[in-house]
């Protein structure tokens, strides 16, 4: 069992953040039958489905159905978004039993900075609100950079304002961010360099979950290590052609997931990976 699968419902999103590099694959949405037999081959190594790794998944104009048919399946179903579809999605998300945590990226204002940024906020705080007691809420903050120069952030103090209006203080401290609320938090992470071929060798010493915690399906049924992989430079397999047990057993897996227990990144572009020095 793995503490989370992710299947991508769609690789197509309504913004362009300059934190992350997009993907070069054809666009894709997931059909609702194709959803059923991804997930249903997903099922027996998770309770947890999270459905995205590319793309905004509030895009998806059948977005209730695949909750449904996860609910169906028994997953517990985690999203994350840019927030910026929250209001006109927020009936259909609270009314799925299968939803159990939204995780909201409010460091996508950086593609937001000419729009209403205010009424941005605010639609995001109100899904929090509306959600306590159906669904936890995880507002990101994924955007700090110790490196950067002055005014680094800055609209940072602007999102805490509007979160302090909606959920007014005390809140409680956490080892990586704050509780606002029963049920509602605020994540704090610092700005990481997406895996490419292209990125500084960091070494061959190192560790990732890859595979040991997770498993990621693109929205083409490629199955790749983790949810980083958003071109599928590290395909195990495709889902719809092979079991998932076979993938997992595979060479190429059982190097990665080895080379990872003793502390190895054994393929090149695990190497030149931001995200895994979060793990030390």
């Amino acid at each position: 069992m793995f503490s989370r699968v992710y299947l991508e419902i769609t690789n197509v999103c309504n913004r362009s953040c300059r934190f992350c590099p997009g993907t070069a694959r054809p666009a894709k949405m997931l059909t609702p039958q194709e959803f059923r037999l991804l997930a249903g081959r997903l099922r027996p190594y998770s309770d947890y489905l999270y459905l995205h790794v590319m793309g905004e998944p509030l895009l998806h104009p059948q977005l209730p159905e695949l909750l449904a048919i996860a609910g169906e399946l028994g997953f517990r179903v985690m999203l994350t978004t840019n927030g910026t579809l929250l209001p006109a999605r927020q009936d259909e998300l609270l009314a799925a039993p299968a939803l159990c945590k939204l995780s909201v990226s409010l460091h996508s204002f950086e593609a937001n900075e000419e729009r209403d940024f205010a009424g941005y906020l605010a639609g995001c705080a109100a899904f929090g609100r509306a959600a306590m007691g159906r669904a936890l809420v995880s507002y990101r903050l994924w955007n700090l950079d110790s490196s950067a120069g002055p005014g680094a952030n800055a609209r940072n103090g602007e999102i805490l304002a509007a979160l302090e209006a909606a959920f007014p203080q005390p809140w409680v401290k956490n080892s990586w961010g704050w509780r606002l609320a029963d049920g509602v938090f605020l994540h704090y992470g610092e700005l990481f360099d997406w895996p490419d071929p292209a990125a500084r060798d960091r070494g061959e010493r190192g560790f990732c979950r890859a595979l040991t915690d997770q498993v990621a399906v693109l929205s083409d049924g490629t199955v790749v290590p983790c949810c980083l992989d958003r071109d599928g430079r590290l395909a195990l397999g495709n889902l719809y052609e092979q079991e998932l047990s076979d993938i997992l057993a595979s060479p190429g897996a059982c190097e990665i997931r080895e080379g990872f227990a003793a502390r190895r990144r054994a393929r090149e572009l695990c190497r030149r990976c931001g995200y895994s020095e979060r793990f030390g």
